[in-house]
């Protein structure tokens, strides 16, 4: 099934909202073909991949009641250049919280990742568009129990309180990756690394625990790893959390 085929197959159902309302999506104009060609020039490489391209074709974002609205041309409005150099801003939640999707290098759509500022985390939330959809529509249906009421309402809290997702330079080296270990050999020893390669959705990093002067960030060039540098004013805190 394509991204288009996902959407479409939303089109026709009905949900209901916590006050008891039924609602349903509401597609937006599609793109012409000459918006279309504008749009390339705004993304990597000028690449806009066919799939999307026949996505937009058919709308360019839909209205979903909780949310309010999905949008699939934002193109790098998100800010975040450092974690995220090229975006497409799916999604807010009103309070500050936005769902956005990962552009590599190439212009290719990748992951999408809820990106919460109260606690400062990010998570890996779907493994591309298609699968956002998918859970835009377990949210309609199943709400409270569905997978992005979980990473909305929960795994933001388990990540900042007890998981962090921030491993320190000296264990990056010890991976088995080769990638990670050249990576890693490119900052000194105060930097810490988060790695979200190959990690299942919900996994993410606290990022907010090197404080609120968060510098010195470096992304690696094709891989989700990212380089924070470690303040020394923070230094007694992060003894601490890798002495245990």
């Amino acid at each position: 099934m394509t991204v288009k085929e996902q959407l479409q197959s939303l089109s026709s159902k009905s949900y209901i909202a916590e006050d008891g309302e039924s609602y349903q999506i509401e597609l937006q104009p599609p793109y012409t073909d000459e918006e279309i060609e504008k749009l390339k020039n705004q993304l990597p490489n000028n690449n806009l991949p066919e799939e999307i391209h026949q996505l937009l074709l058919y709308a360019r974002g839909f209205k979903f009641g909780p949310l309010e609205k999905i949008t699939f041309d934002t193109v790098n409005t998100f800010g975040f250049e450092d974690f995220f150099p090229n975006t497409i801003q799916l999604a807010g939640d009103g309070f500050g919280n936005f769902w956005i999707l990962d552009l590599d290098e190439n212009g290719e759509w990748g992951h999408v990742f809820y990106v919460c500022h109260d606690p400062a985390v990010v998570i890996k939330h779907s493994e591309n568009l298609k699968e956002f959809i998918l859970h835009i529509d377990e949210f309609g249906e199943k709400g409270k129990q569905s997978h992005l009421d979980q990473v909305h309402e929960k795994s933001v809290f388990d990540i900042w309180e007890r998981n962090y997702g921030l491993i320190p330079r000296e264990a990056m080296l010890q991976s088995h990756d080769e990638d990670i270990i050249r990576f890693a050999t490119l900052f000194p020893e105060n930097y810490l690394f988060a790695d979200l390669q190959n990690k299942s959705n919900n996994s993410g990093f606290a990022w907010g625990k090197l404080g609120s002067d968060v510098s010195h960030i470096k992304r690696h060039e094709s891989k989700l790893i990212w380089a924070f540098e470690k303040l020394n004013k923070k230094k007694g805190f992060f003894e601490r959390l890798f002495s245990k």
